[in-house]
Order: C-alpha cells, then structure tokens, then sequence
C-alpha cells in the first residue's frame, strides 16, 4: 500500500516538474482513488505537506498548492543563496565519485532538454541543487534544498520566470567544473550568479489565476527518472 510519506513525495515531485501549479487543488478523493489508499491517509499526507509549506486548507473549499508572495518568493532565493554557497564554501575537493555523478546529472539534464520532455527538465534542474547537496554528504541539507528547491519552483512558475533551460544546465556544469578542480571560491561565486540571475527573472505583475489545471492524475503521474 501506498504510504503517506510516498504521497507527500509523488506531489514534491510534481511541483519541482512544474506539473501543479500554484493555486492548483488537491481534491481528497481524488488523490484517494488515484493511490488506491483511504482518505484519511491523504489526509495525513496533505497534512504533512501544509506543515512543510506546500499546500492549504481552504475553508469548506478543500486543499490547494500554495501560492507564493512575490515578498516569499525573495525570502525562499535568498534563503537558498546563503544556504548553497555556504556549503560549497565547506565543501572541500569532492571525490571523483561525486564528480562523476554530479556530471552524470548534468547530462540527464542536457538529454531532457534535447527531448523536448519539458517535465523531466525542469525537475532535474531544481533536482541538481538536492543532489548536490546529497553528494556533499548532509542529510539534512538535502531534506531543506529539496523542500526549498520546491518552494522556488512555485514561485517560478507563479512569476513566469523566463530564466533559459540550457543556461541553467550551462551554469550546473560550470559549478561542477568547479568542485572538480577543489576551487571552492569559484563554485560558491558560480552558484550566487546563477541563484541571482534565476530570481531577477522573476515578473511580479505576471501573477494571477493559473490557466486551466492539468488533470490530476496526468499531474502527479510519475516521472522517468525521480531523485525526490
């Protein structure tokens, strides 16, 4: 049976593939159906994602994905800008091991953007910055960047961030390029311009009402490759 702790996850995943959106609702039954579990589970996965920051309770409405401020949206980038570069400033020179899946990740991404599969691409690009963390060796870092990570997923695409798919690949394999080499300094400079130039990105007038919902179950349908 399907645990609410893997519901929680398959709706994470979701949001850093940009397939809910801010606004989007998460109905109770729906979701119930959709795993084949009670509701009362979904409810408990529902409410562990509120506590994380993901998802409300509307009065007599039901549950819906969060929908960032544009004052919320400058606190999560700048949370993730003092959170990455310092541990880039502590990393030391990782071992080839890490490298080497580091720029494995990297090329998942490249392969992505190639295909078109514009869900996968977005997930592996907000995922870059989870895996990083998880090959630098912090457990709990990787649980905050990937819930912060997330967060800022929302807000790009509540903001219409117009931030390029291919630069952003460009700018993971600079930071890699990087840590390879052992020049921290470098890697920490490389991930504050690309955490900038991603936020300055960002249209504030651009957030309204979200178009259509995708239907659910093609929302939360797993993705090819998931790291979440």
């Amino acid at each position: 049976m399907t645990s609410q702790t893997e519901i929680a996850q398959r709706v994470v995943e979701s949001i850093l593939a940009q397939k809910l959106a801010p606004g989007g609702r998460l109905g109770e039954q729906e979701l119930a159906d959709l795993f084949g579990v009670s509701r009362t589970l979904v409810r408990e996965a529902l409410m562990q994602l509120q506590a994380r920051g993901f998802v409300e309770v509307r009065t007599r409405k039901g549950w819906y994905v969060v929908e960032p401020s544009f004052e919320q949206a400058r606190d999560a980038f700048a949370a993730r800008r003092v959170i990455e570069t310092g541990m880039l400033r502590e990393a030391g020179k990782p071992l080839q091991t890490v490298i080497r899946r580091l720029r494995e990740h990297v090329a998942e991404e490249r392969e992505a953007i190639a295909s078109g599969d514009a869900a996968t691409r977005t997930f592996l690009l907000a995922d870059f910055h989870v895996c990083l963390a998880d090959c630098l060796g912090n457990r709990l870092l990787t649980d905050v960047m990937r819930d912060l990570t997330a967060r800022t997923t929302l807000v790009a695409s509540l903001y219409q961030s117009t931030h390029d798919a291919s630069q952003s690949c460009d700018d993971h394999e600079a930071i890699v390029g990087a840590l390879a080499k052992g020049d921290t300094a470098k890697a920490e400079r490389l991930m504050a311009e690309h955490i900038g130039s991603v936020k300055e990105t960002l249209d504030e007038k651009s957030a309204g009402s979200p178009d259509a919902r995708e239907r659910l179950r093609a929302s939360l349908a797993p993705l090819k490759r998931s790291a979440v």
